[in-house]
């Protein structure tokens, strides 16, 4: 199907939710190392595939360029040889990932004799809804399997082709380890109904995960009857406190934001306290400008670094994706944290001080899903953390919050062991 009414598209979503209600319960009682066979299945299939999924891609990319897809879409939807490797080597990375389902913990007795204590369990049936990378068809699908899920993927209408190659081959994957193929599903339809359907059918899918631009993000988290784990924006800041060392402000702060620009966890504000102010802001806009970074600052900031551009009250909410940085000159650490906690998207935001007690009050003070001492905010990535790999960033306050790997896609239930025992 690539066409259809409301009508079908709705029959079609409700079929696919369906199979893989059915194929969670599969799933989820599977052992690791049957999962882990599908991966490693799935695998070897891509690789055996490499001349199909250029074909199909080469397809996408055709149609992408008859419809005025810019570079840098186009260069995202490219599935290039060394993209292929990658994706072969992800599945097998998460093959040795430990398999969170099953852990049981916080066994403890209690005064009525009653054993309580915790089980780790799959969330479910997950949808995912992506753009314009194929690549993360394998990524979302390795991920949600791994941790014991069936799921959904809607990738974007500009790479059906290629996200529709990667599909057999994650079928293929999946019947050789004998698990249901309808555990991984990529829906076949470039209707946009198909969101809609997909996030508000409660009775098949346990949560969404949306991975894309902003206004895609704010339409399912507005429309959407099921539960969301997203993060908006990537508004993050580095505070140079007035104890912190000038080498490490200097080094944290030029990392944030240039060691990659388009990135969710990269710098967009710089706080300097104003008792620094006057030595730190020539040092760091020398290294800014160097790197091409365009300025822009606060009254105070212009009356140190008099040829950059005002700050707008825009820019303090601002996530440029770009080499543009804001600053502003702040009164002390209350003054850092009451901007943060105001403009902040509650994502990643760090401090760089000596100063003990001022760290620990940042760590407790600012209200966001990663905070940092003396580290760069590019460091807010499930890799780094030791996740091994994430299906996204979360910046709700539910149980999957800051990078979500294996564990936050699942959830945990209570056990309790009794031997006869009643509550009198």
């Amino acid at each position: 199907m690539t066409k259809g009414t409301p009508m079908d598209v709705s029959a079609y979503m409700t079929e696919l939710g369906q199979q893989a209600r059915a194929a969670a319960r599969e799933v989820a009682r599977s052992a690791t190392a049957v999962r882990n066979q599908a991966l490693l299945a799935t695998a070897q299939m891509l690789d055996a595939a490499r001349e199909q999924l250029a074909e199909a891609n080469g397809k996408d990319l055709e149609a992408g360029r008859a419809n005025g897809l810019d570079a840098a879409m186009l260069d995202r939807l490219e599935l290039t040889p060394a993209r292929i490797d990658t994706m072969i080597e992800g599945l097998r990375q998460v093959a040795t990932l430990p398999d969170p389902v099953g852990e049981i913990t916080d066994m403890t007795y209690r005064p009525s004799g009653i054993q309580v204590g915790k089980m780790r369990v799959p969330l479910g049936v997950i949808g995912i809804i992506y753009e314009s990378r194929p690549n993360v068809t394998v990524e979302a699908a390795s991920l949600c399997l791994k941790s014991g899920n069936a799921t959904i993927l809607r990738g974007g209408s500009e790479a059906i082709h290629s996200n529709q190659a990667i599909a057999r081959c994650l079928k293929q994957g999946l019947a050789e380890a004998g698990l249901p193929e309808t555990a991984v599903q990529v829906v076949n339809t470039t209707d946009r109904a198909a969101v809609g359907e997909l996030i508000t059918m409660p009775e098949y899918v346990d949560v969404i995960v949306p991975r894309g631009g902003k206004g895609l993000i704010e339409r399912i988290s507005r429309d959407a009857r099921v539960p969301v784990i997203k993060h908006l924006d990537g508004v993050c800041h580095v505070y140079i406190d007035s104890h912190a060392d000038p080498e490490k402000a200097l080094n944290v702060a030029i990392n944030s934001k240039t060691q990659r620009y388009g990135t969710c966890n990269t710098m967009e504000t710089l706080l300097v306290d104003r008792e620094v102010a006057d030595d730190m802001l020539p040092l760091l806009a020398e290294q800014f400008t160097a790197k091409g970074v365009e300025l822009r600052g606060c009254e105070r900031t212009r009356a140190v670094l008099k040829n950059i551009a005002e700050a707008t009250e825009d820019d303090w909410h601002e996530e440029y994706l770009a080499p543009i940085l804001a600053i502003k000159v702040v009164d002390g650490l209350d003054g850092a944290i009451d901007h943060i906690n105001r403009y902040s998207s509650q994502h990643t935001d760090s401090i760089i001080t000596e100063n003990y007690t001022r760290a620990r009050r940042f760590l407790m003070e600012v209200d966001s899903s990663s905070v940092m001492v003396n580290a760069s905010t590019r460091f807010a990535d499930g890799f780094e953390y030791g996740l091994g790999a994430e299906i996204g960033i979360s910046t709700d306050k539910i149980h999957a919050r800051g990078p979500v790997g294996l564990e936050g896609l699942t959830s945990q239930k209570y056990l309790v062991f009794g031997d006869g025992h009643i509550r009198t």
